[in-house]
């Protein structure tokens, strides 16, 4: 029995991650025209199309859908047993590229600082940001990305996870507002003026509402936007309060920042990362890039 050709896994993982020829073709740095010739050898030892055009764009077919985890878990797995933790880690050569999912906010506020940190020591080193809509540990378990950098909402026991700082949310006003003149706001100060809410999944109540709850208060919610920079955007040409964490502005967003007049509950920002990467030294150097940062420009705000 004649053993299969290995690299057709990786060829498959790719296909099946990208849905598109083309795609794998550039992931795997080939042409496309080589990528459709190794499609066609994978459909022979498969005995399966695997991909499938459906209109203008490929489809994956059944039996491609539910090799899709398998093949990313077996290619994982490989990389794993050839790439072992003893290996010297040479940061002036390593050639990788890390793949971080977070949101916009730690991306302005320490995406440059991290990234000048990599480049000084780890100068073939790329750090891919990737946008992070919703919650959802797949992007770890399937090895899409190397970290999730937020707040830990069930991630699975299984996860790793390494507190990088405690933010708190701060309100935000433009430099001509009323509120901007005075020395603290009070709570019926906070609560004359509408409110602008960022929200990905479009809710309009969250910590304060809660805190407010306490109180036996509620604010006027006027504009619920998808992120914390069209809030900032609409504080800037309103009279409403947005409501932002601390690490999120930046002198050039030239606004007006006040502490809120009552307590909210601290925001915990983690690293988390599948336990198959626990001991992979570039995999461990870039953690501690990432918490160096942190630290530097939050120095007190750190848990071990």
């Amino acid at each position: 029995m004649t053993d299969p050709d290995f690299n057709l896994l990786i060829a498959l993982d790719a296909l099946l991650t990208e849905v598109s020829v083309a795609g794998a073709a550039r992931r795997l740095n080939l042409s496309t025209s080589a990528m459709s010739r190794t499609l066609g050898r994978l459909r022979e030892v498969t005995g399966d199309p695997l991909l499938v055009r459906a209109g203008r764009v490929m489809v994956l077919t059944p039996y491609a859908q539910a090799s899709r985890d398998r093949a990313r878990n077996a290619v994982l797995e490989v990389r794993a047993v050839l790439q072992p933790s003893s290996v010297e880690l040479n940061l002036a050569q390593l050639e990788r590229r890390f793949t971080l999912r977070t949101n916009d906010g730690f991306v302005d506020a320490f995406g440059p600082a991290l990234i000048a940190a990599v480049a000084k020591v780890a100068p073939q080193v790329c750090l891919r940001f990737m946008p992070k809509p919703e919650k959802n540990t797949r992007y770890l378990r399937e090895g899409l990305v190397d970290l999730e950098i937020g707040v830990q909402s069930n991630m699975g026991p299984e996860i790793r996870l390494q507190t990088l700082f405690r933010d708190r949310y701060v309100g935000v006003v433009r430099k001509d507002h009323p509120l901007a003149a005075a020395e603290s706001v009070e709570v019926k100060d906070y609560l004359h003026w509408g409110h602008v809410v960022a929200s990905r999944r479009g809710q309009p109540h969250g910590p304060v509402d809660e805190a407010l709850a306490t109180l036996g208060l509620t604010r006027k919610i006027v504009s619920i936007v998808p992120g914390f920079p069209s809030a900032l955007a609409v504080a800037q040409a309103s009279d409403l309060i947005a409501l932002i964490p601390a690490s999120f502005l930046q002198p050039q967003h030239h606004l007006h920042t006040f502490e809120l007049p009552f307590k909210t509950r601290p925001i915990i920002i983690s690293q988390m990362w599948h336990p198959r990467m626990e001991v992979d030294p570039a995999h461990r150097w870039l953690r501690q890039t990432v918490l160096t940062v942190c630290q530097q420009r939050y120095p007190g705000e750190l848990s071990a």
